[in-house]
């Protein structure tokens, strides 16, 4: 049997939950599949759980302390994990996003958080977090639609985003969810405080082609950088960094169409998922 995979508590809750789990069910002796019988819960489960890469719906984790005998150890530590929708990495960046008087952001693969519908986001998080169940998917996607509140309110920042052509041109939950989240983006970018261009295929190479850059300016302190993957992210504080990726980001933005461009490309785009979508498609 292979050795189990290290955990590090500190990287998130779901981490330091799956680890004090896999504890008490190595002290028991139990398998992963034993104590999914225990809890009806299948094995594979289990061993998301232990990774930190799943947390078990309420009842499971209700089931689990008690066959562990944890005396509602797991169940607090549960509720702790479900008070924070984002993962670890992500909360100084959520903090910081909604005191900024500026975001700039290039995109590679998906339309920005702050832009995209419901139906778009669900879809995005679905594929991209395969592991979790359903219902920990819709909490992902409404915290994620809550966060949209920061350009409606009464001082909003201003944001900038330059989208790559991949973002407009690949579908996602089907044309007609495609056909809304353009229509949505070419809506947003009406607004005073929202700027949108699109890079198109034909700039080529870039500064910007290892994945999403988001750069955070305020009026009383430093700019900051957040550079984020699909599992992952980081937050850039040193100002020399920061002023590197910012570099970065300028380049990109001269390569990209220009404001008008852009939305005369976006709507190419979505009339293009309208004419090739079948009677009745989605």
């Amino acid at each position: 049997m292979p050795a189990p995979k290290e955990l590090d508590p500190s990287k998130s809750l779901e981490a330091l939950f799956g680890l004090k789990l896999r504890k008490l069910r190595m002290r028991t002796g139990w398998t992963q599949r034993e104590l999914g019988a225990k809890v009806c819960t299948a094995h594979s489960r289990i061993a998301q759980f232990e990774l930190g890469k799943e947390t078990p719906p309420e009842e499971v984790c209700v089931a689990l302390d008690a066959v562990l005998g944890a005396d509602g150890d797991l169940i607090e530590l549960w509720t702790h994990v479900k008070r924070t929708p984002f993962p670890d990495w992500a909360q100084r960046f959520i903090e910081l996003e909604a005191r900024a008087c500026a975001m700039h952001k290039y995109t590679a693969h998906t339309v920005p958080g702050l832009l995209q519908t419901e139906t778009y986001a669900r879809e995005v998080l679905r594929v991209g977090l395969p592991w979790l169940a359903p219902d920990a998917i819709e909490e992902k996607t409404q915290a994620r639609l809550a966060r949209q509140s920061l350009l409606s309110g009464p001082e909003p920042p201003l944001l900038w985003a330059v989208l790559d052509e991949a973002v407009i041109r690949r579908p996602v939950a089907g044309a007609a969810a495609m056909r809304e989240q353009l229509a949505y983006v070419i809506e947003c970018a009406q607004a005073p405080n929202v700027e949108i261009q699109v890079l198109p295929y034909s700039a080529g190479a870039h500064s910007a082609m290892d994945g999403t850059l988001t750069l955070l300016s305020f009026e009383s302190m430093p700019d900051v950088a957040y550079l984020e993957g699909g599992h992952h992210g980081e937050l850039v504080e040193d100002r020399a960094a920061v002023a590197r990726h910012s570099h970065r980001y300028d380049l990109v933005q001269a390569m990209a169409l220009p404001p008008a461009a852009s939305t005369a490309l976006i709507r190419e785009a979505m009339e293009g998922f309208s004419a090739c979508a079948p009677e009745g498609s989605t």
